[in-house]
């Protein structure tokens, strides 16, 4: 028997090194590269800080022996797992890697998986998962669905611990899209990622619907018509650097603040540009987006879920430096009313926002809710109800500036003092009402304008008398409903100090299990 020098002991360790690193071999890195996707490593090299990435897991093995797996094994088994920095931030990092069975999902793939998330969990940093993966090991049978299982019950107890982040970096189908769906944010990149949980074949085969891979679940469809994704990116350069932004907005942990960035001011901070934003008739629109850029540091302002429910804008600034999360109706679309998907899009982004500490400022300017067969038949009061049951269960700082329209009980909803708002500011242009002058005057009216000699001039005289009485912040104001009502050009300074004011805000909820959002 022979035994091996220490300089024969290194150089294996070199060769499985090596070996380790080339993936699936050159020929399926090659062709990873012709279908304009990078690699797993290749990956995690331009989302990491230079030099930081240290690997676990690398020389495992998958144990299966069936259909012909007992002559094909690569070490790391199809998935890179470890832990680096992020401009500095400690990150938790897997990128599955399609060169090896085509990404799919085994046994130990999974567990190697698990336990970087009990790590991420047990060390209070973000999970970052690249996704590339063909789904379940079809060889492995059910210890890969079991697999599948252990890292969604991870995913569901790091929900609100630390920021789960997901990237579709190829396919994602099956079994394989509901690890994604649980975790906070979703980013794709066009035309070479999808997800669907039935592929087109078995589309048409159920249902006789023709339909292409990217047609059913690409990123232009996953970002416009179902809401999954979050973000699409041009290219794979293009979405981790759009995660390493995201990254920069939030904490590390539901235990820590939002990171700090530093800002200078000429100690100027009216915006005169915001005094002629709202339009004289109440009936122009306008783009909140404008508003947003007036209000916020230069440039901060990244803008979430862009291309879905777009009557509602949902987004990441800072004010003065200080991280926050912005919740804006968008009367430049259907008038900025509440609708289904608007519901969701703002429920779920008050959510995170309030698991990790980051601030509220919601502008308002909202006419009620869409009315309709197709939004009641739906379920907009359910949908409607869980923006409602978000507001109210958020114990961070929470600011509100209406700028026009607050009617009915979307104005209720959209963190009115009622539900717990810490400050409301209305600006001079605010009507605060249960309903547009209009529509109330004929109802309240209805006899007189029928009695009159000239119902139109009635009508116009009614719309009138309403409008001076309700349609202005000041019946709010008296009540101690709006705490002051503020020049536009003001908002940014009158923001500034809320903000600062706010930062040690403790609040809590009632003693309980957990609450029964309205799902």
């Amino acid at each position: 028997m022979s035994l091996k020098t220490n300089i024969e002991k290194l150089q294996i360790l070199d060769l499985k090194n090596a070996e380790a690193l080339q993936g699936g071999g050159t020929k399926r890195i090659d062709s990873q590269h012709a279908k304009g996707k990078l690699t797993a490593r290749e990956r995690i090299e331009l989302l990491l800080d230079e030099g930081s990435f240290e690997e676990i897991g690398k020389f495992v093995m998958h144990r299966s022996k069936d259909f012909g797996l007992d002559k094909e094994y690569y070490l790391g088994d199809g998935v890179v797992t470890g832990y680096g920095t992020v401009n500095g931030r400690l990150i938790y990092v897997f990128a599955q890697d399609f060169t090896v069975f085509g990404g799919s999902l085994s046994e130990t793939y999974a567990e190697k998986i698990c336990k970087l998330m009990d790590m991420a969990m047990k060390n209070g940093a973000p999970l970052i998962g690249l996704n590339d993966s063909g789904g379940a090991r079809i060889q492995e049978g059910v210890n890969s669905l079991a697999g599948y299982a252990d890292i969604f019950y991870r995913n569901t107890r790091a929900s609100g611990v630390i920021p789960q982040i997901s990237a579709i970096m190829g396919p994602c189908a099956g079994g394989a899209v509901y690890s994604p769906a649980l975790t906070d944010y979703i980013f794709m990149v066009e035309n070479t990622s999808y997800m669907f949980v039935t592929g087109p074949n078995v589309v048409k085969t159920v249902t006789h619907e023709d339909v292409t891979s990217e047609e059913l679940g690409g990123a232009i469809t996953h970002a416009t018509k179902s809401g999954v994704t979050h973000f699409v990116a041009a290219n794979e350069v293009q979405c981790i650097n759009d995660i390493k932004k995201l990254l920069s907005y939030v904490p590390s942990n539901c235990e820590e603040q939002p990171p700090f960035a530093a800002y200078e001011t000429d100690g100027n901070e009216k915006r005169p540009k915001l005094t002629d934003l709202i339009p004289e008739n109440p009936n122009q629109p306008y783009d909140v987006r404008e508003l947003i850029d007036e209000l916020v540091d230069t440039d901060s302002f990244f803008e979430v879920h862009k291309s879905y429910a777009e009557n509602i804008v949902i987004g990441f600034a800072r004010i003065g430096g200080r991280s926050i999360g912005i919740v804006g109706n968008q009367p430049a679309v259907l008038a900025g009313v509440l609708d289904i998907d608007a519901s969701i899009k703002g429920a779920r982004f008050v959510r995170f926002c309030d698991c990790f500490n980051i601030p509220l400022l919601v502008l308002e300017d909202v006419p009620g809710f869409l009315p309709g067969t197709d939004q009641e038949w739906n379920g907009i009061i359910m949908h409607g109800a869980k923006l409602l049951y978000a507001f109210s269960e958020a114990t961070v700082p929470r600011v509100t500036v209406i700028t026009r329209k607050a009617y009915g009980g979307a104005y209720c909803v959209m963190n009115s003092k009622h539900i717990g708002a810490d400050l409301n500011y209305a600006w001079t242009s605010a009507e605060i009402a249960v309903m547009g002058a209009a529509g109330a005057a004929e109802i309240i009216f209805r006899k007189e304008i029928g009695e009159a000699a000239d119902p139109q001039a009635e009508l116009q005289h009614k719309i009138d008398e309403y409008t001076d009485k309700f349609a202005n912040p000041y019946k709010a104001a008296h009540r101690g409903y709006v705490d002051e009502v503020i020049k536009p050009e003001d908002t940014r300074e009158k923001l500034l100090k809320a903000f600062k004011m706010l930062e040690n805000k403790v609040d809590t909820m009632p003693r309980k299990k957990h609450g029964n959002i309205p799902l």
